[in-house]
């Protein structure tokens, strides 16, 4: 029974090392927990976000061999320098820019209207580079809802002609449209 493993490490399954890990981590959660909490608080001013600093950076604390053997003075400044670092990199996280709980849903969605408004401005914009009988033709029939005998005889032109003036109207003002990009 000389070297090796004794019968409590064998039944936890850790070698003396890691029992010795074991028992430096909880004596550095000791030492340091309060006070590295109490700093990341002061840096966050959130307690929650605090705990899960705290414990990351204890859990980096036991993958890191070399901080475990370490002396006990010199892993203080490790430890809260990994704080830090850990409340920098949730600071810059993009959950943090962007995600924002609030404490109650919005009571009612306003509906955007820049859409309409970009999407008027285009019309009157294509509108414009029209002849005026294009023009006149398009928009008696499709804002004053005119059917083509009701505008033949409203402009006294005969009906060939406004439906003519529809037709070619259109598709200038598809091409007008085409020219400021839109595709749809």
């Amino acid at each position: 029974m000389g070297e090796g493993n004794t019968g409590e490490e064998r039944r936890s399954g850790r070698s003396g090392t890691d029992t010795s890990r074991v028992e430096v981590l909880r004596d550095l959660h000791d030492r340091y927990a309060t006070a590295l909490w109490r700093y990341v608080v002061s840096l966050t001013r959130r307690p929650a976000d605090a705990d899960d600093i705290v414990q990351e950076t204890l859990l980096r604390a036991w993958r890191t061999p070399r901080v475990i053997r370490d002396d006990p003075v010199r892993v203080r400044g490790w430890l809260f320098a990994v704080a830090r670092n850990l409340v920098i990199d949730q600071a810059r996280s993009a959950s943090r820019r962007h995600e924002q709980t609030t404490p109650e849903a919005a009571e009612e969605v306003a509906e955007d209207r820049v859409d309409r408004l970009f999407d008027a401005m285009l019309v009157t914009d294509a509108l414009a580079a029209l002849g005026p009988h294009h023009r006149e033709v398009i928009v008696r029939a499709y804002y004053g809802g005119l059917s083509t005998a009701e505008l033949s005889q409203e402009l006294g032109i005969p009906e060939g002609t406004v439906k003519s003036r529809l037709h070619y109207g259109l598709c200038a003002l598809r091409l007008a449209f085409q020219e400021r990009g839109v595709t749809r």
